[in-house]
C-alpha cells in the first residue's frame, strides 16, 4: 500500500486528465473548483506565470478548506520564443497556435500550489517538447478528429497529433499531459517535513 499523509486531498480542477493522472497515482482524492480569473502579471517570467495562476486558483477555494484537507491545484502554459500560447477560441485560433508550433520546440511549463490550512507549497515543472513540420492538412485533420479547444497550446500529446508530430520530449511526459505526477508524489509524501 502507498502511503500518502493523512489528509483528504481536494483536485481544484475540472480537468478530466488531471483527475485520470491522480487516480493513475492511487491518490484518493474528490474534486472542488470555482471560477477563477487566470490572468497574471505582464513582468512574471515563464515559470512564474503558471505558479502565479494555480496560487490564484489556490486562493478562490481556501475559503472553503477544512483542517485536514489538502487542496492541489495546478496551471499549465505553452511557452514559445517568450510568448504564451494558451487554449484556442475557436479553430482559426487553433490553426494559428498548431502553425507556431510547427518545426519548433517549445515549454510546457505547470505550475502546482498544494495548499493546507497550515501552510501552501508551490512547484513548477517545464517539459520541452519538439514537433515536426506539419502540413495544414494534419493540423485541420487534429482539429476536426480530436478536441484542441480546453488544452493550452491547442494539443494534447496523448492525441493523435501527438503520437504523429512530435519527435521527441526532454523532460515529463506527464507535464505535457496536465500534471507533472512525480514530482507532485515527491512533494505530497515529503509536505509536512519540507518548512
Amino acid at each position: 500500500m502507498i502511503w500518502y499523509p493523512d489528509y483528504s486531498f481536494i483536485l481544484g480542477s475540472q480537468s478530466p486528465r488531471r483527475q485520470q493522472l491522480l487516480r493513475d497515482l492511487g491518490l484518493p482524492f474528490s474534486v472542488r473548483t470555482t471560477e477563477t480569473d487566470e490572468t497574471y502579471p505582464a513582468s512574471l517570467s515563464m515559470s512564474e506565470i503558471p505558479v502565479y495562476i494555480a496560487g490564484e486558483k489556490a486562493s478562490a477555494l481556501l475559503p472553503r478548506l477544512k483542517e485536514g484537507e489538502m487542496l492541489i491545484t495546478a496551471d499549465t502554459i505553452v511557452w514559445l520564443n517568450g510568448e504564451v500560447l494558451g487554449k484556442p477560441g475557436d479553430a482559426a485560433h487553433a490553426r494559428e497556435i498548431l502553425g507556431k508550433l510547427s518545426g519548433k520546440t517549445h515549454q510546457v511549463v505547470t505550475g502546482v500550489c498544494l495548499t493546507t490550512c497550515r501552510k501552501q507549497k508551490s512547484f513548477f515543472v517545464i517539459t520541452d517538447v519538439d514537433f515536426r513540420v506539419l502540413s495544414q492538412d494534419e493540423i485541420d485533420h487534429y482539429i476536426e478528429t480530436d478536441g484542441p479547444f480546453d488544452k493550452a497550446g491547442a494539443y494534447g500529446i496523448q492525441e493523435w497529433i501527438g503520437l504523429a508530430a512530435i519527435t521527441g520530449i526532454n523532460g515529463s511526459y506527464f507535464n505535457v499531459v496536465g500534471l507533472p505526477v512525480h514530482q507532485l508524489y515527491e512533494e505530497i509524501r515529503n509536505f509536512d517535513h519540507n518548512y
